[in-house]
């Protein structure tokens, strides 16, 4: 690091996180809330439409392939339009998805509904992720990108714990309708914040144009590894709950209560990425993620070692999760929003494939097979972002 170098990143660690930050964190905060809360209230939204749960639960479903495909195919105008312009855009769509969803008279409009929350959150993240790179001071871009992803916390919080509690007391609609009014808020805070003009492409770059920049390859498929192990297990962590450790279903709020603790005291922790560094700081997440996984696997038959583990889960899959992010974002400034949006296609297909796959193991070798497989992955990961350097 040159002198200059040093200098500004000095002075970059002094300077505080914009307060423009934690509006993007309240707008990650709605995106999650929503992709969240259909769990929780399914068997409500069932009785309430005289449909079974999996007809239901066609909604997610209808979300991730909306936010798979405008992730891969919208959000490359994040480049030639600028973020903040392209975010404002997509948050408008949300609360008139979510309103939609509050008052739809059958599952199948609830399902289209969703398809068009899930294409604007394709849009929205990129765009998110990129306006986070965008304005962090020098030297702070992983603190900020960190505040940014405590949305993903709150949304844990309020989409999983709160959402079964308002339909018991009120009605399912009615947790579609607040989310929609925490949509409009964040929207009605985005047109307070005055983005900030990123390096412009010289040129329209398609996601499969990308792909053939250097460094990109590696840091996708660590990506897809790491989230495919991560949603692959926490898919069957509740059916393990109730089904392997013995305990009653309400107890599964644990396992979002113990993560997010986790996950939150690595957002009060993130300033050791400066001392360490970006590029040690990642394969070190990724090999402490593994690690977590094998002992799970090894000591997954007590409730205290599994809540234990899972604290230590979240912790580091903040690191994972934003120092992928922080990386990707410097390949290419003026490229970022195509980048992120390569970046939410992985991480939308690793939620598909985890899920689906991992389904398989947990049928053929129970809760430790699958932490296992977990581990093999995020070992993959994290070595092939060690190669990488």
């Amino acid at each position: 690091m040159t002198q200059q170098q040093q200098l500004a990143h000095a002075v970059g660690s002094d300077e505080r996180i914009p307060r423009s930050a934690y509006v993007l964190t309240g707008c990650v905060g709605v995106i999650g809330a929503n992709s969240l809360v259909l769990g929780p209230i399914a068997p409500a939204v069932s009785q309430s439409f005289g449909a079974d749960v999996a007809t239901v639960m066609m909604a997610t479903a209808a979300f991730g392939l909306g936010a798979a495909l405008g992730s891969l195919f919208l959000a490359p105008r994040i480049d030639r339009f600028g973020a903040h312009r392209m975010l404002r855009l997509a948050m408008a769509l949300m609360p008139l998805a979510l309103a939609i969803s509050a008052l739809a008279p059958i599952v199948a409009v609830l399902v289209l509904a969703q398809f068009a929350a899930g294409v604007a959150s394709g849009v929205a993240l990129p765009a998110i992720y990129a306006s986070a790179a965008d304005m962090a001071p020098p030297g702070r871009e992983s603190k900020t990108i960190g505040v940014v992803l405590g949305g993903w916390m709150m949304s844990m919080v309020v989409g999983v714990s709160l959402s079964a509690i308002v339909a018991d007391l009120t009605h399912w609609r009615v947790v579609y309708g607040l989310v929609a009014l925490m949509a409009m808020l964040a929207l009605a805070l985005l047109a307070l914040v005055k983005g900030r003009r990123a390096p412009a492409a010289d040129a329209a770059v398609t996601p499969f144009t990308a792909l053939r920049m250097a460094g990109i390859k590696p840091l996708l498929f660590a990506c897809g590894a790491f989230m495919m192990a991560f949603y692959g297990l926490y898919a069957y962590l509740g059916d393990y709950f109730h089904s392997g450790l013995g305990q009653p279903v309400s107890a599964n709020g644990l396992i979002t209560l113990v993560y997010s603790v986790g996950f939150g005291g690595a957002i009060l922790m993130g300033g050791m990425v400066n001392r360490v560094g970006v590029r040690r700081m990642l394969p070190m997440a990724l090999f402490l993620v593994a690690g977590v996984y094998f002992l799970l696997a090894a000591l997954g038959t007590g409730l205290a070692a599994v809540l234990c583990l899972l604290v230590a889960l979240g912790f580091g899959n903040y690191f994972g999760i934003n120092l992928l992010i922080v990386r990707l974002t410097a390949i290419d400034p003026a490229k970022r929003g195509t980048i992120m949006g390569l970046h939410s296609t992985v991480t939308n297909l690793a939620v598909f494939a985890g899920t689906s796959s991992f389904g398989q193991v947990y049928e053929a070798g129970g809760f430790s097979m699958t932490a296992y497989a977990a581990t093999a992955l995020t070992l993959a990961a994290a070595l092939v972002v060690t190669a990488s350097g």
